[in-house]
């Protein structure tokens, strides 16, 4: 699934914590946020797409999901944090080329032709990663090892890189081929920018087959290279890039260029990124997986990074100015978007209350952030009773409505549009400040459920306030206007 993943280190981060982010990019999926406690977890899972069935273990913990509110293809959880303080996010799809894939074939799911013969069941997915490993994982180690487990044995029929998170680090893995893999943990000190393409571009071999201190891999994955005749690398420098990914003509249209915004945000003074002697470029292959930022990044910053439409350049949709360049790169926040979700792990508050799951709906461009605790067992209905049916009683539809009227109006409402995004994070950082010293002073963490019903009613009013101000901008504009004094 098309998405756009920023994580953040715990010394890149301005408070400490460590941040998973990512864009779900469906086809305007209906998505709502929920809680999965231990007795709604299945003992055995089977897949919509893969028809493949798995025996879960049988300790699960509670953890957090945004899934399709409509079931007919399966769960797609998307994101969560469980009780442990670990997040997920799942997943990234990115590229791959054909020398991996023809070497380690997807394993897709197989109809049988006949009566006499059986259907085969494919691989995990997207729909399946995060309900397979969250509930059992108590570190992104350990997230990273559990999902290695289920990949070797089932593989899967889709290309996918997958983050994991706690208190003290960020996990990366990328998926190669059906079965193999390769997982990294990220610098405490840089922000990791993932659009859609296979992104590591350094990794020790060495460490993976030694000590395993930074990078894990497929057991094989050295044979597996030296087999198939993979390693295009020049000199003895090992680039998984070069080697796993790809370098094509759409991924200069599609990937890279996100990979350019997000870098020029992050280091507009230590790299060059615009004019005649840029050291990157939008169409450039080699623009780093990994920044070391000019400055500390706040959960503001991923949201606005996750937002992108390319604002500030040449390349922006909604400019004023005819550049001849606009719209010709895949912007980040787009329309089809069902949830955005930023996994934040503190480390400076009592455990009971380090987890908070930071909630967009729809296209980021024009929604709000919200933050809410996970140590709850039950979600407000605001973020949780979504249905397929428009409505302006839950978020999600909330969010969509405001983002298709402020799109086609977008001169006329942007000031609403930000005034509406910085009211619904002040006000949620207010509410987040207040119970944390509630919390802090009485030991009393029920009060995460009372917060999260705060925060889902200030979000309600200041939505409502939004929608019906853009709905007057947009009413202004329609093409049928007419007044009797017009000349």
């Amino acid at each position: 699934m098309p998405c756009t993943t920023v994580l953040v280190g715990k010394k890149a981060s301005n408070d400490g914590s460590t941040m998973i982010a990512r864009t779900d990019d469906g086809f305007f999926d209906v998505k709502k946020m929920t809680v999965v406690t231990p007795k709604m977890q299945p003992k055995k899972y089977k897949s919509v797409i893969s028809h493949l069935e798995i025996e879960l273990p049988d300790n699960p913990m509670r953890y957090t999901a945004c899934p399709s509110v409509d079931k007919k293809k399966g769960i797609w959880a998307a994101t969560g944090i469980n009780e442990a303080n670990v997040g997920m996010t799942a997943t990234e799809t990115i590229t791959s080329n054909p020398r991996v894939l023809a070497a380690d074939p997807l394993v897709e799911y197989k109809k049988a032709s006949s009566r006499r013969e059986k259907d085969i069941p494919g691989g995990i997915g997207e729909e399946d990663i995060v309900v397979l490993v969250l509930p059992y994982i108590h570190s992104a180690r350990e997230g990273v090892l559990r999902l290695a487990e289920l990949l070797e044995k089932y593989g899967t029929y889709e290309s996918n890189g997958i983050a994991f998170n706690d208190e003290n680090e960020i996990w990366w893995l990328e998926t190669i081929g059906g079965h193999h893999w390769m997982a990294k943990r990220v610098p405490d000190d840089v922000c990791v920018i993932a659009p859609n393409q296979f992104g590591m571009d350094e990794f020790d071999l060495n460490d993976a087959f030694g000590k395993q201190k930074n990078h894990l891999c497929s057991k094989d994955l050295k044979q597996f290279i030296k087999d198939n005749s993979l390693d295009l690398n020049q000199n003895g420098k090992f680039n998984p890039r070069d080697v796993f990914g790809s370098h094509t003509d759409m991924d200069h249209i599609y990937n890279t260029p996100r990979a350019w915004f997000l870098g020029r945000y992050l280091t507009p003074y230590s790299h060059k990124w615009e004019g005649e002697n840029a050291e990157f470029t939008p169409e450039c292959d080699f623009i780093p997986w990994c920044l070391v930022p000019d400055r500390k990044i706040a959960v503001e910053d991923v949201k606005y990074m996750l937002s992108s439409h390319y604002q500030g350049t040449a390349y922006n949709p909604y400019s004023n100015q005819d550049t001849g360049k606009k719209g010709i790169y895949r912007s980040i926040g787009i329309n089809r978007t069902g949830v955005t979700a930023v996994c934040q792990i503190r480390s400076n508050v009592p455990d009971e209350i380090k987890g908070i799951e930071w909630i967009c709906f729809g296209s980021t461009v024009f929604d709000a952030l919200l933050p809410v605790y996970t140590n709850v067992s039950k979600i407000p209905d605001y973020l949780k009773n979504v249905t397929l049916n428009a409505s302006t009683e839950d978020f999600y539809w909330g969010s969509r409505l405001i983002g298709a009227l402020a799109d086609s109006n977008y001169p006329a409402c942007i000031q609403h549009i930000e005034r509406y995004q910085n009211a619904v994070i002040t006000n949620g950082r207010r509410i987040l400040i207040e119970y944390d010293k509630k919390m802090a002073d009485t030991k009393d963490y029920t009060l995460c459920e009372k917060a999260n019903e705060e925060l889902c009613k200030m979000a309600k009013k200041e939505t409502v306030d939004t929608l019906t101000k853009v709905l007057h901008e947009a009413s202004v504009n329609m093409k049928n206007g007419y007044r009797l004094a017009d000349n």
